[in-house]
């Protein structure tokens, strides 16, 4: 075989390996994530619109609370407040950085909407008395849940972190946010939701 012809076949096979790679990848992710199916939470407000291409209803998953009781995000939901889901670590600069924000709008409107501030517990960098201590070091007064068996994590497809989701009171993620948000897209967010 020539040299060309060689070249040739190379490009060919390395462009289907490319074709191959990106459709495993799109199929896999479409597979994964909830939160894929919704759109950053900005883009929704710049549009002044709650509406969903569909319904999706939260997924369900257990959690502890500081005392270690287990409970469910469908008994928050059941209780028909809208709710702020917030998956945060204590390590993660991001997180540390929306949580002032957080505190003061749930000082603010805590009694109107659930927050639920998920620590995700790996047990090594991040373990229930880490993240404790980090709430109360910190002085922040909205509700802290465990994530201890990644549940949570996996029920959303969480990637990256800070992650916040918006559920309205049937139970319906409405919109949400991957990265950092601060309070003004917070408050946004929480009006679509009540």
């Amino acid at each position: 075989m020539n040299r060309k012809v060689k070249l040739g076949i190379s490009i060919a096979g390395f462009i289907l390996m490319i074709v191959i790679a990106v459709l495993a990848y799109n199929e896999l992710r479409s597979r994964v994530s909830p939160l894929d199916t919704f759109t950053r939470i900005e883009e929704q407000i710049r549009e002044g619109s709650r509406e969903q291409q569909e319904e999706l209803k939260a997924p369900d998953f257990a959690m502890i609370d500081r005392d270690g009781n287990e409970l469910r995000l469908s008994t928050f939901i059941a209780n028909g407040k809208p709710i702020v889901l917030n998956f945060w670590a204590s390590w993660c600069p991001p997180c540390v950085v929306e949580m002032p924000d957080f505190d003061r709008v749930y000082q603010d409107i805590g009694d109107e909407v659930q927050f639920i501030m998920l620590n995700l517990v790996d047990g090594q960098r991040e373990t229930v008395a880490v993240g404790t201590s980090f709430i109360v070091e910190h002085g922040f007064s909205f509700p802290v849940f465990f994530d201890t068996r990644r549940e949570g994590a996996i029920a959303y497809g969480i990637r990256s972190i800070p992650t916040t989701v918006f559920i309205d009171r049937s139970g319906s993620i409405v919109t949400g946010a991957q990265g950092m948000i601060d309070e003004d897209i917070l408050r946004r967010g929480i009006a679509l939701i009540q």
